[in-house]
């Protein structure tokens, strides 16, 4: 049975060992282990997450089988009125394609809609499957975005949104 719950700074150690699962599987093909490393560091050390949560004021979830932790996601506001950005998704690879990213989804959906969001809008990597999980949710590229993110490392994503 499913939960969704929100989620405090007492579940960064959670986050980051789910973070630490489903990473290496979704991005071996798209980034050196190098590049994977650091960015693992710079978003999920615990001050990165403390930061993101409190600070930034990320609205985290975590995504339960029963008491058994399979994935989370992240929101926020964004500089434009009424745009929530989903920040991070991730559903443990055993849980994939069975309706649980989409539940979790759709529990984003809900909450950021209850604080007067039309549009949820997301950052993909250009090459990650994932893509076409967001385009059956109903998102669609808005436009490309490469950013720096330091060390010689750049993320070439789509920005897709979605009106809700």
């Amino acid at each position: 049975m499913y939960q969704i719950n929100a989620a405090t700074v007492n579940d960064i150690p959670v986050i980051q060992a789910l973070a630490n699962k489903i990473w290496p599987p979704t991005y071996q093909s798209i980034l050196t282990p190098a590049q994977m490393e650091y960015m693992l560091d710079m978003m999920y050390s615990a001050n990165a997450l403390h930061q993101q949560m409190t600070e930034k004021q990320h609205q985290f979830l975590l995504l339960l089988d029963d008491a058994q932790p399979i994935g989370y996601a992240a929101y926020s506001t964004t500089a434009t009125p009424n745009v929530y950005k989903l920040q991070k998704i991730y559903v443990d690879l055993n849980y994939q394609g069975k309706g649980a990213g989409k539940l979790l989804l759709q529990e984003v959906t809900d909450r950021v809609k209850k604080h007067g969001a039309d549009i949820l809008e997301l950052d993909v990597n250009k090459y990650n499957k994932a893509k076409f999980f967001y385009e059956k949710q109903g998102f669609s590229v808005y436009t490309e975005r490469d950013t720096d993110i330091g060390q010689g490392y750049l993320m070439e994503d789509f920005v897709m949104r979605k009106s809700i």
